[in-house]
């Protein structure tokens, strides 16, 4: 069987970072017997210059047919203010693929509890899992655009709650069987309804799992002050876009966050969490890790291939612990070079 990628290197580093992940990609794919087909397509930024579209058809159509889309970045300050922007096309992709749950693991390497801002003590042993609903809330719903006064709307209903709820219980089931699901209950309608969903849903399917709460500033204070007594952690889309930046760090750098786009479906939408970052773009400085791990998900997840996954992120750490590494980590290596050692290594 062969597997069918929809490539989009996207804008800034994403080219880079995306080309490092396809070479690890294709090197534990040879490693494994693992049959890949890459499609590369225009997306973001460069498909509005090209097409005057952030998602042309021709791209959408092929996100559609692909077993899985691995996408670089998209943004850049050139389409900042613009009537047509490089996330609208984000947006529009995870809609249309109906990928609604967001994984991200945040993951110290062991060796470099030193490098992260946390002491050391304290970032010790962190493994979490944000699971962030996607495709809902304020970021979906209705606004009113004004230099007096403007309106973004925020609404979800039951069912949206908890179709990602279910993912983050299902992923639990796989780790400690904790889940911690973050609102804002002492304020908001819509953190009432995803309170009383989230416990309903607990309650008739998955009373094995631990359950708690925490408000989102509550949260945000005690993603800093004790992230090793979190492991999966469940939250609406604008909460879970800024806590999960937030945990990002906590691990050293942000350049070395994956994440997964999921629905209900096997194909899913593969990233890291970092931006295009225009200033360092086509300079040699990104790192891959975050994209390579990506890579890691999107085999374990939409291929099926866990001895694949295991081998990419075996090698990661590797090479990590061998003290290689891009400068954000303390490395001398550029993204080249430091994507070339973990495909070696995964070899």
């Amino acid at each position: 069987m062969t597997f069918n990628i929809a490539y989009l290197p996207g804008d800034g580093v994403g080219p880079e970072v995306a080309r490092a992940a396809r070479q690890v990609t294709e090197a534990v794919a040879l490693k494994f017997g693992i049959s890949l087909n890459f499609e590369q397509h225009d997306f973001g930024g460069v498909a509005i210059d090209n097409h005057n579209d952030p998602f042309p058809n021709e791209t959408r159509d092929a996100c559609k047919a692909a077993d899985a889309v691995l996408l670089g970045a998209v943004g850049g300050p050139q389409w900042d203010g613009a009537l047509k922007r490089p996330e609208q096309g984000l947006l529009a992709l995870r809609k249309e693929l109906g990928l609604f749950a967001n994984l991200r693991p945040i993951k110290i390497f062991k060796g470099h509890e030193e490098k992260s801002p946390l002491k050391a003590e304290r970032a010790a042993g962190v493994d979490l899992l944000i699971v962030r609903e996607l495709t809902g809330g304020i970021y979906f719903g209705d606004r009113v655009e004004g230099n007096e006064t403007a309106r973004d709307e925020c609404s979800y209903s039951r069912a949206e709650v908890e179709r990602v709820a279910r993912i983050a219980f299902e992923a639990a089931r796989g780790r400690s069987g904790r889940v911690t699901s973050v609102d804002k209950a002492n304020v908001l309608a819509t953190s009432r309804l995803w309170r009383n969903a989230v416990v309903g849903l607990r309650d008739a399917e998955f009373s094995d799992i631990e359950l708690d709460h925490e408000l989102v500033d509550a949260m945000a204070m005690k993603l800093i002050q004790a992230p090793s007594r979190f492991d999966v952690v469940l939250t609406e889309n604008m909460f879970g876009d800024i806590l999960s930046d937030e945990a990002s760090v906590i691990a050293a750098s942000i350049g070395l966050a994956p994440s997964a786009s999921i629905g209900a479906g096997a194909a899913g939408l593969y990233e890291p969490i970092h931006g295009s970052a225009p200033d360092i773009a086509g300079e040699d400085k990104a790192n891959p890790v975050g994209a390579i791990l990506s890579a890691a998900m999107m085999f374990r997840i939409s291929f099926g291939a866990p001895s694949a996954a295991e081998a990419i992120e075996a090698a990661v750490q590797n090479v990590l612990a061998a003290g290689h590494g891009t400068a954000d980590i303390g490395g001398t290596d550029g993204c080249v070079a430091f994507a070339e050692r973990i495909a070696k290594a995964v070899a």
